[in-house]
């Protein structure tokens, strides 16, 4: 949706300086959420993406980055806002687009995965379906990553990261993101450790113990698993697992991080309590969770994501599938019922191994699972001068696949191809990829994961002409 401004755009003689001050009117959103403004440079336009703005508004806002085309800025101030901005349910940077009525927002989702397909990807010809709604609107997240610091007076904090901040961690009481029962297990080990008198890594000075608070919790299940991520070091890890012990966790991990990078990712995990995994529930199957396991933070919209794949596979019983970036098998366990074999291929060993094991603990016997890059174990595949597959199904990570993993899928030349995305400008390119090398884009449908937040999933069907 976009809203015309109510005045031409401000008359610069020069591109704005880092930490200019500008009196910006939101024209549109960019893919990614953030507000977009036009300034007159001389004789040619300069574009403003601003954070915290939304069509309509007028904000003061701070340039944080500048380039020879565009400006980055930070909302300072909505000195007027925009027709649709609405107040906002809660103090959470985690969502950013809770100012827009939820219909709005599915409506401007839907739109930035056609402009992506049409524009980007010069794609036409296919059949845009209607986004698939959020069964909830908050409370959906099965996993949220906290972050320690201090607050002004030097208090200890646990929340988020300040819009615009790699510094600052803004406290949260109540996270609307999580459910009731994950926000009593972070206000609980939060007291916890305050109690301890454990201090927070400082991100400037890089020193400091607690970095931050991982809760996953298995919405079908009642799991829930405490990770807790801290600088090399020791604890009394007696004491804290005696503090936490009334919060009934079924497992408690401690990782030990050394680099600087703000991560949760790697590190040495030494398990605490309970087991090394939770186990989840999804579209009839049982899934165990490690502490770095990567599952779809949705599990009510992962079930409608993967409902989406199995409808585009249109699998009859003897087809053969890959499964390519399959993460510990979710979407190819759900195919292999209707599926003759699946082939898993995925480049973290952990993941594969989780996989095999979700396999077996579902009774599935005709999936199976191998570990390495999807460019050469396809190329592998292919020289085993084995049966082609009927069916590829890829779900990859944002950055999308490499124009030489395309080339491969394309080369073992499946009936379908149905690419999971979680970023529509990278799955424009690829798509554009595979109508070059003979596939025709059929159907795509949006799939909101994530209400109050500019992040869209889709899933689209591609079909060799």
């Amino acid at each position: 949706m976009t809203t015309e401004p109510t005045a031409p755009p401000p008359d610069l003689t020069k591109r704005p300086e880092r930490g200019d001050e500008l009196d910006l009117r939101i024209e549109s959103l960019a893919f990614g959420g953030n507000g977009v403004a036009r300034l007159a440079l001389g004789d040619r336009g300069y574009v403003v993406f601003v954070r915290g703005a939304i069509p309509g508004d007028r904000v003061r806002a701070r340039v944080t980055k500048r380039k020879r085309d565009y400006a980055e800025a930070l909302t300072l101030e909505v000195v007027e806002p925009g027709p649709d901005r609405i107040a906002p349910v809660a103090d959470h940077p985690g969502a950013p687009w809770q100012v827009l009525a939820y219909e709005q927002q599915v409506q401007i989702k839907q739109g930035q995965v056609d402009d992506a397909l049409r524009r980007l990807g010069r794609l036409d010809g296919f059949e845009l379906e209607p986004i698939v709604p959020a069964v909830e609107q908050w409370r959906y997240r099965n996993k949220l990553e906290y972050s320690f610091g201090v607050d002004e007076a030097a208090n200890l904090v646990c929340g988020f990261h300040a819009p615009g901040s790699w510094s600052r961690i803004l406290h949260v009481e109540d996270c609307l993101l999580a459910s009731e029962r994950g926000n009593a297990v972070r206000r609980g080990v939060f007291e916890a450790v305050r109690a301890m008198g454990l201090g927070a890594y400082d991100r400037r000075t890089q020193q400091g113990f607690l970095r931050n608070l991982v809760v996953r919790e298995g919405r079908r299940t009642g799991d829930v698993q405490v990770r807790l991520v801290t600088s090399p070091g020791e604890f009394d890890e007696d004491a804290f697992l005696a503090a936490i012990e009334p919060l009934a966790v079924q497992s408690v991990v401690w990782t030990q991080a050394a680099g600087v990078a703000e991560t949760t990712q790697g590190g040495r995990d030494i398990l605490l309590a309970g087991a090394d995994r939770i186990a989840e529930e999804l579209s009839g199957m049982r899934f165990a969770l490690s502490a770095e396991a990567f599952f779809q933070t949705n599990t009510e919209m992962a079930e409608q994501l993967y409902g989406v794949a199995n409808e585009y596979a249109a699998l009859r019983g003897w087809d053969r599938v890959y499964d390519l970036c399959c993460g510990i098998g979710t979407i190819g366990l759900t195919l292999a019922p209707r599926a003759s074999e699946v082939i898993g291929v995925e480049i973290v060993e952990q993941a594969v191994i989780d996989a095999s094991a979700n396999a077996r603990s579902n009774e599935i016997d005709n999936a199976r699972f191998i570990a390495g890059d999807v460019r050469v174990v396809l190329k592998d595949l292919a020289e085993a001068d084995g049966p082609r597959p009927d069916v590829v199904v890829v779900d990859p990570p944002r950055a999308g696949l490499s124009k030489k993993v395309v080339a491969r899928i394309a080369e073992a030349s499946p009936k379908r191809i149905v690419y999971v995305s979680c970023n529509p400008t990278t799955l424009a390119p690829n798509a554009a990829q595979l109508v070059e090398a003979g596939y025709r884009l059929a159907r795509v449908r949006p799939v909101d994961m994530f209400p109050q937040t500019p992040h869209i999933e889709c899933v689209a069907l591609l079909e060799r002409a």
